[in-house]
Order: C-alpha cells, then structure tokens, then sequence
C-alpha cells in the first residue's frame, strides 16, 4: 500500500511502479508547490551489486490539470539514461564517492526534464545527475552531501531532485492483508486473536523519487497566485505516470530489451490507496493503463466499496450504524473523484467538476499548516490530505476512518459515525527516516551497510 504492489502486472515490472504522489504548497518557499512521486517499491538498501535506478526504458510524468476538466494541461517528463564507466569491473563503486563526478561511481545515471504546457514541448534541463544509492560508509563516507549535488536549479525559479530516497509512507501490511486485520484491534476481530501495536512494514525501505518544486504561478491557469480558497483556479488536480514503448524485442547481442513503438501507460497512481483497496483484482490492470477522464468506469467501486462492506462482517458488532447504511457514498466520491465542493467544509473546497477522476486535488490559495496535523482535513487542518497530500499525512488513517463512515456526515447528518470510527487506525506512525525541512523533503535513505536484516517467522 499506498500502491505498492497494488495490481498483478505492475508488481512484475517494479522499475515502472509508481508508489505515492505528494502534492503541497511547499512549507518553505509557500509561494511554490512541490511535486513528488515515487517508484521501485521497497528496496532493501543492501540490494547489491545491482542496485536498484530508474529505467533508461521508462517515461516517467507528472501531470497538473488546471482548467477543471480531467485531463493534462502541464505534465512534467523525465527520461534517464545510465553509463558504465569500467566495463571491465562487476562493482557498483570503485573507491569511495565523495562528489557526484567522482569516477570512482562506476555506473552514474543522468535525466532530462521537459515541461509539455498545451502540448508545447520545452526542454528544461538535460543530463542532470542522480546521485548514487547509499551503498554504505566506506563507498559514500558522506553520503547527505553528495546527494545535496543532486539537487539541481531549474529555469523560472523551478527546483528538480531525482534519486534514492527514505520511503516515508508508513502501513501494516502483514496485517491487514491478514484478512483485513488491525493490531490494535485484533480482539475484536471476527478471528480474534491478542491485540498488540501495528507494525511498519515499509520502514528501512527506500523509494526512487522524482520531485519538482515549481512556483504556484507557473501551475495555475492564468498565471496568478490566487489567495482566496474559494476561487475555481485556485484548485490543481495532480497524478503520475509510468509508460513503456508499446513494444519490447530481446537483443541477444546485448543481452537487453530494446523498445519499440508508441509510449503505452502501464501505471498510473493519483489518490493513495485507490487502485490498492478500492478497485477489484480484475479491473486493476485496466485501471493503471488508463487515463483519469475514464475514472467513471470504477464509480461503483467508490459509491459501495468492499471495505466498507467488509468492516461490519470482520468486526462483528462494531459497526452497526456503518452496516445499515445503503445509501451510495457520496462522501468518498468528493474526496476521490471530484473533489469536495463549495458548502461542504467550512471555507474549503478543492473541486476540479463534474466528470469523476482519480487525482489529488490541492487547493493551492490554503497556506502551509503552521502546526501541522497528520490526520489533515478530517482533523480540521485543510492544508493536509485529501486537499493534496503532504509527505507525513496518515493517509491510511485517515482513508479507514472515511470508509468507516467518519466523513458521511459532511454530505448526509442523518447518519451517525459508529463510536469506534473516530478510533480506528492500523496502529503504525512515521518510524522512517527523519524527514528534511527542505526540497525534496524526503530522508536520506537507508544505507546498506548499516540496514540490520530483520527476521522472519513462519509461525
């Protein structure tokens, strides 16, 4: 989870997986936004001695739609292409690393980064570095400052970082794909058995990130930083993509897959958790290759999701209210496909139209939270998720708690949360790396040299 793993096809091809989108008015610098959006699920920092990098295969994208129609009006692209320098040496390094140009780094990889606005192509930047992954102490002795190089000055104020990062989102995994089971509950369950604290499964995990810091300006239709909430332009939608060239043909002489053809989407991820918990099995491979405007396609989904139905069967007795309620669930159809309109929330709203699509959507005029709440929106703190998402939002929380029936009250006051709603919660928070109080904001990632293996019991 978020979407890690999140459908058959895509948990084969993890180079082109993407994990999580952030969106959010930067903390630091509040008159930009910064873009972020992970692949290559959790990496085992002592993967050597091929470790894990971005595909010299793969358009990666990040999309901002503006007009309140769900389509791409911007779209960030960035394509990478990796070099060995010693073709004669099976190491990743050398020698130690202690500057990015360092040819002791035997397999660097650069990128490009190409602004597409109204289908107008502009090159922004071309064979910018990455910085490498953190083998350990002796090849990076120290590893923040030669990733700091990585991060790299766009034209028109725009910041651009591309690399190994902490992974920051934060689940239980091993329990609740347990069938649907939360620690700190387990005795409530309908196979009951002792409760205890969630567990992190993603902790000492990394990611690959893409992020892109840009002024609010450059996003917003009109060119203007708007500061009134409950303006139409003052709301951006935002989704990543991953896309391979339509064909693959094996080269013998190489040894490697060459593309062939048009870019084909193979995966696409908005909102955290949606393809993951709300789309069923057998649509999710159609969900990934497909564009946010054909989203009324997986409505049903949102209107009666499974969980919700789930709840009351796996937790017998604790949600009646959440049981009895038939109704479609207009509730979780604002937070995920259109964005929660004017009258809803006090003050707020982040709606993008009509036309149901997956996709954060961040209210660009509500400034950074000076005290931030990870339970965000729902906790009365509108500059968290679901009005975009922040890097240590709890989103599944907060996702739990609406499909649990916490938010049916903002469009139905008939209905009555059950008592244990406002409760419930896998039991995890951010036990990942520190995160940074600057662009890309993501913790440096685990090295491996110092990553202690866990263990693993069968029973």
């Amino acid at each position: 989870m978020s979407s890690h793993r999140e459908a058959p096809e895509i948990s084969k091809d993890p180079v082109a997986d993407g994990t999580d989108v952030y969106a959010f008015v930067s903390p630091d610098r509040p008159d930009t936004v910064t873009l972020i959006a992970n692949f290559i699920p959790l990496q085992k920092p002592d993967g050597g001695p091929n470790f894990y990098e971005f595909g010299d295969d793969v358009l990666y994208e990040i999309h901002v739609n503006n007009d309140r129609r769900p389509a791409a009006d911007l779209t960030y692209q960035f394509r990478f292409h990796t070099e060995v320098r010693n073709p004669n040496t099976f190491l990743y390094n050398t020698g130690p690393i202690s500057d990015i140009a360092d040819t002791t780094w035997n397999r660097p990889q650069y990128y490009s980064v190409t602004e597409v606005r109204d289908g107008e192509k502009r090159v922004l930047g071309k064979n910018l570095p990455c910085p490498p992954v953190n083998v350990g102490p002796r090849s990076l002795p120290d590893y923040a400052a030669v990733a700091r190089q990585a991060k790299v000055n766009l034209p028109g104020g725009k910041k651009v970082f591309a690399g190994q990062r902490a992974d920051a989102f934060h689940v239980d995994l091993g329990s609740i794909f347990d069938l649907g089971a939360l620690r700190p509950f387990n005795e409530a369950h309908l196979i009951s058995m002792p409760e205890m604290n969630g567990r992190n499964a993603v902790q000492s995990y990394n990611v690959h990130t893409i992020a892109i810091q840009v002024p609010i300006d450059q996003l917003t239709r009109d060119g203007s930083r708007p500061h009134d909430p409950m303006l139409k332009k003052s709301v951006i939608g935002v989704w990543a993509t991953a896309s391979r060239r339509k064909s693959r043909v094996f080269d013998a002489a190489s040894g490697t897959y060459v593309g062939v053809g048009p870019w084909q989407q193979v995966s696409r991820l908005g909102n955290p958790l949606f393809n993951e918990v709300v789309v069923p099995m057998a649509s999710k491979d159609k969900w990934n290759v497909e564009p946010p405007a054909g989203d009324a396609a997986y409505e049903q989904y949102v209107n009666h999701p499974e969980l919700a139905g789930l709840l009351p069967v796996l937790y017998p007795g604790v949600f009646p209210n959440l049981k009895a309620y038939d109704k479609p669930r207009a509730d979780l159809h604002a937070i995920l496909l259109t964005g929660i309109p004017t009258g809803v929330v006090p003050g707020f709203q982040n709606y993008t139209g009509d036309t149901p699509a997956d996709m954060l959507r961040l209210n660009v005029a509500i400034p950074p939270s000076e005290s931030p709440n990870d339970l965000g929106l729902v906790a009365g703190d509108a500059a968290g998720f679901p009005n975009g998402r922040r890097i240590d939002d709890d989103v599944v929380t907060i996702e739990l708690r609406a499909i649990a029936g916490l938010t049916i009250p903002l469009v139905d006051p008939s209905f009555t949360p059950d008592g244990a709603t406002s409760a419930i919660q896998d039991g995890t928070s951010n036990t990942n790396a520190k995160l940074l109080n600057h662009f890309p904001y993501l913790g440096l990632p685990g090295g491996g040299y110092q990553t202690e293996p866990g263990t693993t019991k069968a029973s």
